[in-house]
């Protein structure tokens, strides 16, 4: 199974394509049944993965965005995460990429720490989000902030491109990301 590469399939006339990948099976179908009630004027398509690489397929759409979803209340998710990552075409890190850690609510039961999260997204130069997606309200927000970056990642927004968000947000970014 060779890289997932985010530009070898041609793009779906107005159609999004997400890819969630994690650990957590439930939580990313709640996630992705939220995605799917968001009012979205393209044709919005989730899958799931609970690891990559994905098996061949000639039938898979082209994917727009890639969620890698770690519970920080298991090492598991982490390193299934980390092991996911090699699987990636380089490419895929120019805005088609980002990180949402969940579990961050009840600090006191998380196996990792915010900073191995946050230093993972640094590394590869991808936006971090926090979201406790047991939590239907913050689920909900997180789903409708998950279908705009992905208009935008699947070109569906006029004047904004993957690079142009990622610059946008990586200038947000606390300058003190080296020190951690």
């Amino acid at each position: 199974m060779s890289a997932l590469r985010p530009l070898n399939k041609l793009p779906g006339l107005n159609t999004a394509t997400i890819l969630l990948v994690g650990t957590e099976d439930a939580l990313l179908q709640q996630l992705a049944d939220s995605m799917l009630k968001e009012d979205c004027t393209s044709e919005l398509k989730v899958h799931l993965a609970r690891s990559l690489p994905l098996p061949c397929s000639v039938n898979r759409p082209r994917i727009d965005l890639i969620v890698f979803v770690v519970n920080l209340h298991s090492k598991h998710s982490l390193q299934n995460v980390e092991e996911s990552l090699c699987h990636l075409d380089a490419a895929f890190f120019l805005g088609k990429v980002t990180f949402l850690a969940t579990g961050a609510g009840r600090d006191s039961h998380c196996s990792i720490h915010r900073n191995t999260v946050v230093k993972l997204a640094h590394t590869y130069r991808s936006p971090l989000l926090f979201c406790d997606l047991e939590i239907e309200d913050f689920r909900a927000t997180m789903a409708q902030r998950l279908v705009r970056l992905l208009q935008i990642c699947a070109g569906h927004v006029p004047g904004v491109s993957a690079l142009n968000l990622l610059s946008l947000l990586r200038g947000s970014e606390n300058p003190s990301l080296e020190d951690l």
